[in-house]
């Protein structure tokens, strides 16, 4: 057999059309190191997406509880940040996903998540919640991020008969599921992560060009080095959070 097959072969193990015992068959018999080494790339890429699998198997606990009803799943980024907007993110998954690979956001780099949203953004349906940063520093970081979950569920177009959310009750009469570290807990959850994480990192980026020297490009408004050093040398935006500190002290001192 021509090496071209094999390397055929290891394509379609990375797509995973093939099977353990198919895999097995086709190398019976071989013998040169060529071929074994592809055959053991082969099986690694079959362990790695089967541990794919079974984690998002495990990810799929509360919505499995409630087959048969509308289940989004809500979570919030930007609670940390010293900038900027906090944003929320209502997902509801369609009904053949798989998303292998789909996990916390904090855990993903930046280019699982990016091939992750793509695939989101295609399928599910969703809607996005945002609370400004004159929200936040009227009301607290915590009052402003159930507002832009709130926002988001009251965007989306199919009402949901349940919501999972991560570490929040928000009242709203639906069936409701408080999961801590729910984006590392439920599908749905996760997804919402990613979605919402994206989404305000390209406001963030779109920030850095109105006010550079911030890093706001890298950091997402975060309390970063650069971004520190940033407000030492150019002070307050009108983006920064005035009751955060250092920015609160900074505010006073004027």
């Amino acid at each position: 057999m021509k090496s071209k097959d094999y390397r055929i072969t290891l394509l379609k193990a990375v797509a995973s059309e093939l099977a353990v015992n198919e895999l097995e068959s086709f190398f019976e018999g071989e013998s040169r190191a060529g071929a074994l080494k592809i055959k053991m790339q082969c099986i690694k890429l079959f362990e790695k997406q089967q541990k794919r699998i079974d984690k998002y198997n495990e990810m799929l606990t509360y919505e499995k509880k409630y087959t048969g009803k509308i289940v989004a799943g809500i979570d919030e980024v930007g609670r940390g940040p010293l900038a900027g907007p906090v944003v929320a993110c209502a997902v509801i998954l369609d009904n053949a996903h798989a998303y292998y690979g789909l996990n916390d956001s904090k855990q993903m780099s930046k280019q699982q998540r990016a091939r992750i949203e793509a695939d989101l953004l295609e399928r599910v349906t969703y809607a996005i919640g945002v609370a400004t940063v004159e929200e936040i520093d009227t009301f607290n970081i915590y009052e402003a991020t159930k507002m832009a979950m709130q926002r988001a569920i009251n965007d989306l177009p199919v009402s949901p008969d349940v919501l999972l959310i991560d570490a929040m009750q928000l009242g709203t009469g639906l069936i409701e599921e408080s999961i801590i570290k729910g984006d590392a807990t439920s599908i749905s959850i996760a997804a919402a992560s990613v979605i919402a994480k994206e989404y305000r990192d390209r406001i963030m980026a779109t920030y850095a060009e109105t006010y550079p020297g911030y890093d706001f490009e890298n950091n997402a408004g975060y309390g970063t080095p650069k971004h520190l050093e940033g407000l030492k040398r150019k002070g307050v935006t009108p983006i920064h959070r005035k009751t955060f500190e250092p920015i609160k002290s900074m505010c006073e001192m004027k």
